[in-house]
């Protein structure tokens, strides 16, 4: 079925994957029997529009050809994507462009062989024409995921999960036939490559839209293979993550920003990390261009509470070294938070237990990762009331308990007190720091004071 624009008038038509004028090479170098394909004909019918430009184009023949022409014409760089295939990209400063060679012998043909009617759609530029042989318009309109047939699904069985993703990537539904079909081929997703896995999993841990369709992965059998020490149990709790996180935008703004940051290396609060994840081409960040904490609380959600089983299903998923480590010492250190808060009295609230240098020996401990194993203590049933003290003080870098920092220098210590270096220095730096926080100090003067007062004592006690 070919449509023009009247007949899809309850779209949007503004889009600029729909507008050539505003593509990143002019129209007369696109051949005249050249489609938009997939995910931008998709997105612009919906009128999801982006800063970067992402365009897939089917040709019968030329492919490679045409996208070497227009890369050396706009001196964009050029990728060869598949040899075999005859697919390539070019690289603007705005966005990319694809070109592929058509798969059997017609337009019809390659659009039957994608994954959910809604992506089965093309665009004729030159003709300003919709072409729709799968009624993707018509599911569009329903906001529905339609499998085009089960083979496709089988053939790349990451359309599974990819269904999931979509659905909560664009608030669609998936249309009942096609969930059963995806339960019955769940067992083939363990044949997908780890990190293609790893993308799509990160979209559904990326925002609390994914949240009900992880669930709905876990229950239709999508996610056990991946995460094997997972129950239901730890599924649902992702959603109370979601809840507690609504709650601290609401009370503790200042905190939620903290929560809501990129990742960075545990242990080191001010130095900011790339986290790596890709983008899977047509699909928009899927799975951000960083990570924060609330999408690792929820990545922890689904890794059990043994340390060691979490740390090898990260690795055969491919996760980075830095995030490996961040939920490795939030497993570890969360049971200390939430043994930490003690019940009294019936009607009490619940007390925190730290002391400031608890506290702050707790806060050394999980550096950065403490956003994260906070919303999970919460999640998990400790009231808010009791660690908000410490969800106060966090965001406040100048706040000697939840980011101590030395008054003085080793070899500051080293040179007043006639010290030798060695691991002593580093001991009593810690010990400074931690009267600091109770107090007991505020000048470097009060520090070199108190150091001297702590060797003189170990050298008393020696003798």
């Amino acid at each position: 079925m070919t449509s023009n624009r009247p007949f899809l008038a309850f779209f949007s038509m503004t889009s600029s994957a729909l507008s050539p004028q505003s593509w990143l090479f002019g129209l007369e170098w696109l051949p005249a029997s050249a489609c938009l394909v997939g995910g931008s004909v998709r997105d612009a019918l919906l009128g999801r529009v982006g800063d970067y430009l992402d365009l897939d184009f089917v040709l019968p023949e030329g492919a490679v050809a045409t996208a070497q022409a227009i890369a050396h014409h706009y001196k964009a760089g050029y990728v060869l994507l598949d040899a075999e295939r005859h697919i390539a990209r070019v690289v603007f400063e705005r966005g990319t462009a694809d070109f592929a060679e058509q798969v059997g012998n017609s337009l019809e043909e390659d659009l039957q062989r994608r994954d959910f009617t809604v992506n089965a759609i093309a665009y004729d530029p030159h003709r300003d024409r919709v072409i729709d042989p799968l009624q993707g318009c018509r599911d569009l309109q329903q906001r529905t995921l339609r499998m085009v047939s089960p083979a496709n699904l089988a053939e790349d069985p990451l359309r599974l999960l990819r269904a999931y993703r979509q659905a909560a990537q664009l608030g669609f539904n998936v249309e009942p036939a096609t969930r059963q079909e995806i339960r019955r081929l769940a067992p083939l997703l363990g044949q997908i490559a780890a990190e293609r896995i790893q993308s799509e999993i990160n979209y559904l841990i990326s925002t609390d839209r994914g949240t009900f369709w992880l669930q709905a992965a876990w229950e239709d059998g999508l996610l056990q293979d991946w995460f094997a020490s997972a129950t239901a149990a730890d599924i649902a709790r992702v959603a109370a993550v979601d809840r507690t996180a609504r709650v601290l935008q609401e009370t503790l703004p200042d905190f939620y920003q903290m929560l809501i940051s990129p990742l960075r290396p545990v242990g080191k609060p001010d130095a900011s990390i790339p986290s790596g994840g890709g983008k899977p081409k047509g699909e928009g960040q899927a799975s951000g261009a960083t990570r924060n904490w609330l999408t690792l609380a929820r990545l922890t959600c689904l890794l059990g509470n043994d340390v060691a089983a979490a740390e090898a299903q990260l690795r055969r998923l491919k996760y980075s070294r830095n995030e490996i480590q961040a939920v490795t010492t939030i497993l570890r250190y969360l049971p200390q938070l939430q043994q930490a808060v003690r019940h009294g009295a019936i009607a009490e609230v619940p007390q925190l237990q730290f002391s400031l240098r608890e506290q702050c020996v707790f806060f050394q401990a999980v550096g950065s990762t403490f956003p994260a194993v906070a919303v999970l203590a919460i999640a998990q049933g400790i009231p808010l009331e009791a660690i908000a003290s410490m969800l106060e003080r966090y965001p406040n870098f100048n706040d000697p308990v939840a980011h101590p920092h030395p008054v003085l220098t080793g070899q500051t210590l080293m040179k007043e007190l006639n010290l030798p270096p060695g691991p002593r220095i580093g001991q009593l730096l810690a010990e400074l720091q931690l009267a600091r926080a109770e107090g007991r100090i505020h000048t470097a003067a009060d520090a070199l004071s108190y150091a001297a007062k702590l060797v003189e004592g170990e050298s008393s006690a020696r003798n």
